[in-house]
């Protein structure tokens, strides 16, 4: 476990029980914040917090986390895809484009094919 401090961001999703996925994303957001709090270096659960936060819509929190699991761990193939799909949704394309064109290489070199596949897609989305 590293020490530090660690900046796990506050929750103010849009998401509600009455939206898909709200309910269930916000009761999972609350313990993976308990582990970054124990254990900052930990880049399942700041990709799990990344995720809960993208059901709940709330995508300039989900890119936060998302930053931080690629930050922990750089050759996080699926982390790359889910920060770009939540930077798609904020609209900063070119952002977007820029963290495809960083996953490509990182998902081709750890032979995940899948997630190469899904950015390659995304990218050309973009137009």
């Amino acid at each position: 476990m590293r020490s530090g401090t660690c900046t796990v961001p506050p929750f103010h999703g849009a998401g509600s029980p009455s939206q898909p996925g709200g309910q269930v994303a916000h009761r999972r957001i609350e313990p993976l914040k308990k582990v970054l709090a124990m254990d900052p270096s930990d880049e399942v659960a700041w990709f799990g917090l990344g995720k809960a936060y993208m059901e709940d819509a709330n995508f300039a929190e989900a890119i936060t986390a998302l930053e931080s699991c690629i930050r922990v761990k750089p050759t996080y193939s699926a982390a790359y895809l889910a920060l770009a799909q939540s930077l798609q949704k904020s609209g900063r394309i070119e952002r977007c484009r820029e963290v495809c064109q960083q996953g490509i290489a990182i998902s081709t070199q750890n032979g995940d094919a899948m997630v190469t596949k899904n950015l390659e897609l995304l990218t050309q989305s973009l137009g």
